[in-house]
């Protein structure tokens, strides 16, 4: 059986954005700079000839990685959510219990996590101590730093 990879539109969309750059802008790139390498003769000690091949390998597996996970989205449309109980793509509005800090994550698909944009993927640690929960309830998150409490303040769907 296939797993699919949930995901918001928005994040479908970045990944077809990112796999067309790979195709189109750096794969032609990347196939030239191994010819010109290739030109200067030997390749046993060619360093400009095996770093273009490592990036041609790399950019090949990313490739590869986006049409699979393209392939496999299940694109959820959140402007037809609703509700106060927490799930994928709701954004919640967490308070920290011991500092007060305020905080706001979106729960999103895998391919589309972004911490330093506040959105946090579906099978993080926080994301899954929030599944279910609603406003106003305390939950208890252990991450890899330790123990921390939040109280949700918040849930919107935007």
């Amino acid at each position: 059986m296939v797993e699919k990879v949930p995901m918001t539109a928005n994040g479908f969309a970045a990944l077809e954005v990112e796999l067309k750059e790979r195709q189109t802008v750096h794969r032609p790139r990347i196939i030239e700079q191994i010819a010109e390498a290739r030109s200067h003769g030997d390749l046993s000690e060619n360093a400009e000839y095996h770093a273009a091949k490592e990036e041609q390998s790399h950019n090949e597996g990313r490739i590869s990685e986006i049409e699979d996970k393209l392939a496999r989205a299940d694109i959820i449309d959140i402007s037809k959510l609703s509700g106060d109980t927490i799930k994928f793509g709701a954004t919640v509005t967490l308070i920290d219990e011991d500092t007060e800090k305020k905080t706001v994550w979106q729960i999103v698909g895998e391919p589309e996590a972004d911490a330093k944009n506040g959105r946090i993927s579906i099978t993080s640690p926080l994301a899954r101590a929030l599944i279910g929960k609603s406003k106003g309830t305390s939950v208890e998150v252990i991450a890899p730093g330790g123990s921390k409490a939040y109280e949700i303040a918040k849930v919107e769907w935007r």
